[in-house]
């Protein structure tokens, strides 16, 4: 079954543990069908007020579990109790060591030969996974039909990870997910970077202390100005708790 959608300002974020969003994944790719995974975190809550496309985009995808310890304080504070943090890169990591033999996942996103080493180092986790391809592209509609014409010619596709960064993967997914109808389709930030070692992986102490946003912003300190809707995010959780 899925998961409970719970509502973080207004905005669709599903109450699921790591469990159950493995298992759904796994269920999704078997099924041949087309299914999409948002992640969204508290700075994509705040982007997705202000846009009804991305607002959209989030409330179609099939999952939409939290990237991102405020959305459970904030579940907390406005009684939409989330109960577990699944970052989209330790989701990715996850799904590839589940990998059934011979499945075949296309990495689209990320600079010049990011995504060639990110998929082999999610080969290294699974000795079943195929790296069909990769592309690099860009998330406006210009180049939509160049990147599906490069993912259909991959095919057989049973995972798509799309790493343009919010809002752009979002949108990239609404608008191409129908026409490509990948299994598995997922919107996974700046995992590539993690994954081809261009950014710091968080240690163990880290993830468990939930301290990802701060390590983020102590290793990548040009992230500031995009981390201070963070501020406004708390106060409008505030505000909402109170009335």
């Amino acid at each position: 079954p899925a998961p409970v959608r719970r509502r973080i300002l207004g905005v669709r974020v599903d109450d699921a543990s790591w469990e159950e969003c493995l298992a759904l994944a796994r269920c999704y790719v078997s099924s041949g069908r087309a299914h999409t995974v948002a992640t969204p975190n508290p700075e994509i809550v705040m982007r997705a007020r202000r846009s009804e496309t991305l607002a959209a985009a989030i409330e179609a995808a099939d999952l939409a579990p939290a990237d991102g310890v405020g959305l459970l304080w904030a579940g907390r504070m406005l009684g939409q109790p989330i109960r577990e943090v699944v970052p989209g890169s330790d989701l990715v990591v996850r799904l590839a060591r589940q990998a059934r033999s011979g499945e075949r996942w296309f990495l689209l996103g990320g600079a010049e030969g990011v995504a060639d080493e990110a998929g082999r180092a999610l080969a290294g986790h699974s000795a079943g996974l195929l790296v069909a391809g990769t592309y690099g592209g860009s998330p406006g509609p210009v180049d939509d039909a160049e990147a599906c014409r490069r993912i259909e010619a991959a095919g057989p596709v049973d995972v798509l990870l799309v790493a343009y960064g919010a809002p752009g993967q979002e949108l990239w997914l609404a608008r191409n997910q129908p026409r490509l109808g990948v299994p598995l389709a997922v919107g996974v930030g700046g995992t590539f970077n993690f994954l081809a070692g261009r950014s710091p992986l968080p240690p163990g102490w880290v993830r468990r202390a939930r301290l990802i946003w701060m390590f983020r912003l102590v290793t990548e300190p040009w992230r500031w100005r995009r981390q201070l809707v963070l501020l406004e995010f708390v106060g409008r959780v505030l505000a909402e708790a109170a009335r």
